[in-house]
């Protein structure tokens, strides 16, 4: 049963230079309970998307769409103080930089706290009481010294923690983690990552996990969004997006996972080229310049959607039965 219903999502940023169109009509869905993983490189419109979703995006972004449906309700009908009756309650939000996320100047208790208050009209007791719990819940050691701490008199790790028990401190249905792991070892990457994937066995919860890293989601999610230039490239269970990837860029991202069998001379295998510039986006298919396969349709016209018996959509040029016949290149 989906939780999230997109269609025709575009984003613009208007800005000196011209507009950016950060997302470019994109639509998607989340299932309820579900593990959804949305990966690209930076700058392809992963975080904006989410964000467009929250009705997060500053004064100088707009957002059109055909339907934004957030379980039953269409959220681009809201008016700003609705949506902010949606933002943490309904919809948690786990930021990427938890340093700069965190404010400075208020202790971890009084920033788990707040939401608590605001949303739940809990007392202050039961707001302490609560915020308690949400540290132990998260697996933060001696939770009672933790609360009268500042962000900066913790880990890393740790701060990413307070802001996993801000998220999910009123029970969201669902909850957007942006590059949790960024900036972490990999130990407490991987200690992050089962928190996430814990609480959502145990919550309910649907979970949409924004990465650039296709490794960091291996083991984790149901089904996987590729994004390049703003829009969507490949959609498909997990399976599928490692096992039986179709699109050329979701090949470029899979070959630069670097894998522990692969033999210490062989290479991976770059994606050359840089991403294209959103200012003035090409006209066809956005990965075509940097595409070992592209054709000249790449670069006239935009690729169609094919959607395989399976599920599997795919938005690629090479999806025609009259187009060449390519396959994955692997690491040599």
């Amino acid at each position: 049963m989906r939780l999230l219903d997109v269609k025709n999502l575009r984003t613009i940023f208007h800005i000196g230079v011209g507009n950016v169109d950060a997302v470019r009509g994109i639509s998607f869905h989340v299932d309820k309970g579900e593990f959804l993983g949305i990966v690209g490189e930076s700058g392809s419109g992963k975080s904006v998307t989410m964000l467009s979703v929250m009705g997060l995006l500053p004064e100088y972004a707009s957002r059109e769409a055909d339907q934004i449906l957030f379980d039953g309700t269409e959220l681009t009908a809201l008016t700003p103080r609705q949506m902010r009756g949606v933002q943490g309650k309904e919809i948690g939000m786990v930021f990427q930089d938890p340093m700069t996320s965190l404010n400075p100047l208020y202790t971890v208790g009084q920033q788990i706290e707040e939401p608590l208050r605001i949303h739940l009209g809990l007392k202050k007791a039961e707001a302490r009481q609560r915020a308690l719990e949400l540290l132990d819940r998260v697996e933060i050691p001696d939770p009672k010294t933790r609360l009268k701490q500042y962000p900066h008199e913790l880990s890393g790790g740790m701060r990413q923690r307070v802001m996993i028990a801000i998220a999910i401190a009123c029970e969201p249905k669902m909850i957007i983690a942006d590059e949790p792991t960024t900036a972490l070892d990999v130990t407490i990457q991987a200690q992050i990552l089962e928190l996430l994937d814990h609480l959502k066995k145990n919550s309910g919860s649907s979970v949409v996990m924004i990465t650039h890293d296709l490794g960091v989601i291996a083991s984790m999610c149901t089904r996987i969004i590729v994004m390049y230039g703003g829009l969507i490239c490949e959609e498909g269970s997990a399976r599928e997006i490692f096992y039986r990837p179709k699109h050329p860029y979701t090949w470029g991202l899979l070959n630069s996972v670097p894998q522990i069998e692969l033999h210490k001379h062989k290479k991976l295998i770059p994606i050359p080229g840089t991403p294209p510039d959103m200012i003035s986006p090409p006209a066809g298919c956005p990965f075509a310049p940097r595409c070992r396969h592209c054709m000249q349709i790449c670069r006239m016209m935009p690729p169609p959607e094919t959607v395989l018996p399976d599920g599997h959509r795919v938005f690629c040029h090479l999806m025609h039965p009259n187009a060449p016949k390519v396959e994955r290149e692997v690491n040599a």
